[in-house]
């Protein structure tokens, strides 16, 4: 027998040793298909307090590591459902029982609101490396890259919207580079991230309503590891009806709109930075058509204009929205509409698509400062004379019919407000009256 055969013979008794040593070690460290979905199951519970149904479980180590789960569920009224989950870690990590896992995939998972917020303050994130047997520890990136597919989120009015997702995270869970968009919409409506170097600082690239909204956010660590992010965008020729269709709503005011953008908000982790979200946009609309009623029509029967439309040369104003426990609250201040025939202004706020605000209209043919209150919903909204315009009404008809009508509505308004009326600080600015009298 020749050296080099001997040799050859040698290392293939030697691979097939140690192939056998690594499958021995993989049979003691690892838990078998069934016992690996028990296991699952039993740290989700203690980690979280509510049960979670485990369907199969299976894990390899060739041709690459990967544990596979299939058709989870929590244990709830109406439970979170995912299709399949698929982990994909590090080898090397494992040898020194370190959670460093390469990718993670998320398929078909369904999230209704509700049973979503019945994990807040119940996740109990130390026991994560308790889902695998002995002392584990966390490596510098846990999670490499997260993938996200056909995530169904179920809000409070059980519209059920799509999602998908990819994300690449440096240390500290610091994003490199995320990417979440709706699929099947047209136009396009993602959001993209993209890290500067190693700094807090993101650009922002958004594609919404056949325009851009884009920008640059900063997240900054405050006292005791609380976070404070940050972002200014600049939204270019979005359209309002494009935009809130891609979330399944309708449109009470037609048009493009620019303007800029703040966001800001606080927390402890990455679910209250998603809470506690405030954004504030100064935008401008040329042209803009407001749905719902007919402005020019309603001066001397407030109803009048109802399900007809107005056709405005520019609307402008800020829109503060917030995270409530209700839903989003929408403010709208400083309101601006001007076209040929009027200019209104005033201010408002929609919370599940209920109105509530003020304003004022004034006509270029002499009828000045009409104010009216603002009622109803998106889809059929009201407007009406508070009860001190009503009656300052009354008594400028008696005294000078047409425009003394008017002029009495808002000299009520203003002694309503200085005698026990509401705040005037949560009031709008209202405009000076009209050149023509």
């Amino acid at each position: 027998m020749t050296r080099t055969r001997r040799w050859l013979i040698g290392t293939g008794v030697a691979v097939l040793l140690l192939l056998g040593a690594l499958g021995w070690f993989a049979w003691r460290l690892l838990p078998s298909d069934e016992a690996l979905a028990a296991r699952v199951s039993e740290s989700f519970e203690r980690a979280s307090g509510i049960g979670l149904r485990v369907g199969s479980a299976s894990w390899s180590l060739r041709p690459t590591p990967v544990v596979v789960l299939h058709d989870l569920a929590t244990e709830q009224p109406r439970p979170i459902t995912v299709r399949r989950v698929v982990l994909r870690p590090r080898l090397a990590a494992l040898w020194r029982r370190s959670i460093a896992i390469e990718a993670v995939e998320v398929e078909g998972a369904v999230l209704p609101r509700a049973s979503v917020r019945a994990f807040r303050g119940r996740w109990q994130a130390d026991e994560v490396p308790g889902m695998l047997a002995g002392a584990w520890t966390l490596a510098e990136i846990p999670v490499e890259r997260l993938r996200l597919e056909d995530i169904v989120w179920i809000n409070r009015r059980d519209i059920a919207l799509a999602y998908d997702a990819e994300l690449r995270f440096d240390p500290g869970w610091r994003p490199r580079e995320a990417e979440v968009r709706r699929p099947g919409v047209s136009p396009t409506t993602r959001l993209r991230l993209a890290r500067e170097g190693e700094e807090d600082r993101w650009r922002v690239q958004i594609d919404a309503g056949g325009g851009t909204w884009n920008g640059q956010a900063e997240l900054q660590t405050l006292e005791k590891g609380r976070m404070r992010i940050t972002a200014e965008l600049e939204p270019r020729g979005v359209d309002v009806g494009q935009l809130v269709s891609a979330f399944r709503r309708h449109q009470a005011i037609e048009g493009r709109f620019d303007g800029r953008t703040e966001v800001r908000s606080e927390g402890d982790n990455v679910g209250e930075l998603i809470r506690h979200l405030n954004t504030r946009t100064r935008f401008a609309m040329r042209p803009a058509t407001l749905k719902g009623f007919d402005l020019s029509k309603v001066v001397g029967a407030p109803n009048a204009g109802r399900g007809g439309q107005t056709v405005l040369d520019e609307l402008t104003g800020t829109l503060e929205t917030q995270n409530t426990g209700d839903g989003i609250l929408l403010r709208y201040t400083d309101l601006q509409a001007r076209s040929g025939l009027l200019s209104a202004s005033g201010s408002a706020s929609v919370l599940n698509r209920r109105l509530n605000g003020e304003m004022a209209i004034d006509l270029v043919d002499g009828v000045v400062g009409v104010p009216l209150k603002l009622a109803g919903t998106l889809d059929e909204p009201q407007l009406s004379l508070t009860g001190g315009a009503l009656a300052g009404a009354a008594v400028g008809t008696a005294v000078l019919p047409g425009v003394g009508t008017a002029i009495g509505a808002r000299v009520g308004q203003q002694v309503e407000k200085l005698f026990g009326g509401e705040d005037d600080k949560k009031k709008p600015q209202q405009p000076a009256p009209s050149k023509a009298r």
